[in-house]
């Protein structure tokens, strides 16, 4: 770490620290905590957050969260978030796309931020003397993609450029990769600096990460990641650059070179964009839950699986992990309890969510065992924030087979049809093996597809009292009582 990045470090600290005493202070005692609610493309970070919202507001069925299940959760209800400057979460547009025209909410493309407060009864009797409790729950809701930006920091362009190469030429991706590695191969990285050269450069290799996240390749190391999502930086320099095939002898990039205008580029995307990215928002969190769409990686192969391994890893390791004080929660914040999360678990029965929750335990293995080290509380589950489908069993052949029922979406392809999105199928999903390392194996004996149909949002319920039941889960109580249900008590 160069002096220049340590007293940039320095300098955040002390600014974190001067935030959290004031937002402390602003807060006029009451207990917040700060919910990060993260995840790579497609894993249902949207569906997480309203499906919580959705329950708690509406009193839904979570027998898995003490605070619910004992009647202890007098009100919850939506306030006016903090950050004046993050876009708020629209919670309820996603409700109304969820319930009103049966299909899932866009997915997340930028920060976005709520805040839930929950008035509860204490379970224990002197604080329950003392009146009811209060908890500001701010959910703040991040693409993934962004996450896998945080290592740059300590990365130099060179270090950069270095394993982004080494992915590239991977067996895997090399194929999709090729236009990009084709375009690179014949560009010397100490010729004159041309914006023409560093445009087609930045456009192949956004290509080729785009390509990378398709579906049935489900690769999820594509740093940087807001050249999947500039925004309103699209077109701007700080996100017109690209890998460069570097001696690694090369030393210092002569000026006016493409190298040094690479380099100068990167070191802008660092500072205009990841930085202020962990500063205002990431440094802040305390609890976080990261989605995983362990499935498609499974259909896609063991690169997949692979290359999700490594991503996860990535992602931790950017974590600020650990356990604070009450007292010394004032001055800084760490994140003491992380979940991940499979999801999708409706599209399994449950005979096989236990082995999904195998498969996630190992894919995260190296990553559990650091943030143990650092005194955070882990833990893997399988979810679905939202259920959309019905456990059944059907014959097949005079056999009895464990199958799932549900609506697939319009245009949505089983056995050669095409579904029209109001035929509910029955679907036999297929297993997941019980031995976890069977799936991560090259060259081993091909494990059947789990057969993944996007399924249409359920068709709320509707007693004879006339009500409408919430929206229905597999195991989101037990995530969110992992998540917050201590500052219930």
């Amino acid at each position: 770490m160069t002096r220049k990045t340590l007293f940039s470090r320095l300098s955040d600290e002390v600014r974190y620290s001067v935030d959290n005493i004031a937002e402390t202070v602003s807060d006029l005692g009451t207990p917040t905590v700060r919910l990060g609610v993260t995840g790579l493309s497609r894993a249902g970070k949207t569906v997480f957050i309203t499906a919580l919202i959705h329950n708690l507001v509406n009193g839904g069925r979570l027998p898995m969260l003490d605070a619910a299940a004992e009647g202890r959760i007098a009100r919850a209800a939506l306030e006016p978030q903090p950050d004046d400057a993050v876009p708020r979460f629209d919670v309820e547009a996603h409700v109304d796309t969820l319930l009103k025209e049966r299909d899932w909410p866009q997915s997340t493309r930028q920060v976005s931020e709520l805040r839930l407060t929950i008035t509860f009864e204490s379970a224990h009797f002197l604080s329950r003397a003392l009146g009811r409790g209060k908890l500001h729950l701010d959910i703040v809701d991040y693409p993934g993609e962004w996450l896998l930006d945080l290592p740059l920091l300590d990365k130099d362009f060179q270090a950069f450029s270095r394993e982004a190469l080494e992915r590239a030429r991977q067996d895997a991706r090399a194929p999709i990769a090729r236009p990009f590695l084709d375009a690179l191969a014949d560009i010397d990285p100490d010729t004159e600096a041309d914006e023409a050269t560093a445009r087609d450069l930045a456009r192949h290799y956004t290509a080729y990460l785009a390509e990378c996240r398709a579906e049935g390749r489900a690769l999820s190391m594509l740093p940087p990641g807001r050249f999947l999502m500039p925004g309103d930086m699209d077109g701007s320099p700080a996100l017109t650059f690209a890998p460069l095939d570097i001696a690694a002898d090369a030393g210092t990039a002569p000026p006016g070179s493409l190298r040094a205008m690479m380099e100068r580029r990167y070191e802008s995307y660092k500072k205009h964009v990841v930085r202020p990215f962990f500063r205002d928002h990431f440094a802040r969190l305390d609890r976080q839950i990261v989605l995983v769409d362990a499935l498609s990686a499974l259909n896609a192969g063991p690169a997949a699986l692979a290359d999700l391994e490594t991503a996860l890893s990535e992602i931790l390791a950017a974590f600020r992990p650990g356990r604070v004080s009450r007292l010394f929660s004032i001055l800084t914040r760490r994140i003491d309890r992380i979940l991940f999360a499979a999801t999708k678990a409706d599209h399994l029965h449950r005979a096989d969510h236990d082995r999904l929750e195998a498969i996630l335990r190992r894919l995260v293995k190296r990553a559990l065992e650091r943030a143990h080290y650092s005194g955070a509380e882990v833990d893997v589950l399988a979810l679905a924030a939202i259920r959309a489908t019905r456990e059944a069993r059907v014959t097949h052949d005079g056999e009895a087979m464990p199958a799932i029922l549900g609506t697939p979406l319009p245009g949505e392809r089983v056995n050669g049809e095409i579904y029209d999105g109001k035929t509910e199928i029955a679907l036999f999903p297929g297993d997941l093996p019980d031995d976890p390392e069977a799936v991560f194996t090259t060259g081993a004996e091909p494990q059947p597809p789990v057969r993944f149909v996007r399924f249409r949002p359920p068709e709320l319920q509707t007693t004879a009292e006339g009500l409408k039941l919430s929206l229905p889960h597999i195991r989101l109580d037990r995530a969110l009582h992992f998540l917050f249900g201590d500052h219930l008590t």
